[in-house]
């Protein structure tokens, strides 16, 4: 059995940087600020307000990354509430929240949304011709791991 869910055309997309990132998703973002208003963006807490600043318009802010704020956007992944991650992360620094930063990308790659992880990948995204229509995307079948025996 072959599950799907659609990913309409305006899509919910989550903005996520570390702090040594914080500068280059503001560039990108502004670089692409037509494209983005069309879509529902969501946030982590310094970076959404940062993104309200540089974009003038609002932006749905969960807690910062190191206070929750990654595991919130998870969880919207998982629950289905998020169609497209773009988490500018810093591979030349550790982070105190590290566990939440894997759990996070994790969640993305089981729940098949696409995912940017810098501003090359980002452009790609969000030049697709498929980041602006409807979109079937599969979900992968976990009822055997849910059913197995522990």
């Amino acid at each position: 059995m072959v599950n799907t869910r659609i990913l309409k055309q305006r899509k919910r997309i989550a903005l996520v940087a570390h702090d040594n990132k914080k500068k280059e998703l503001m560039e990108w973002a502004e670089f692409n600020k037509t494209v983005l208003a069309r879509h529902e963006l969501i946030a982590t807490g310094t970076t959404g307000k940062l993104l309200e600043e540089a974009l003038d318009r609002p932006i749905k802010q969960v807690l910062s990354g190191p206070l929750g704020g990654d595991q919130q956007i998870g969880a919207m992944i998982s629950e289905g509430l998020l169609d497209v991650l773009i988490f500018f992360w810093d591979p030349m620094e550790a982070q105190p929240h590290d566990p939440d930063v894997k759990a996070l990308l994790r969640l993305a790659v089981v729940w098949n949304i696409p995912v940017a992880s810098d501003r090359a990948s980002a452009d790609f995204l969000m030049t697709s011709p498929l980041m602006h229509e409807e979109y079937t995307t599969t979900i992968p079948d976990y009822s055997q791991y849910i059913k197995r025996k522990v």
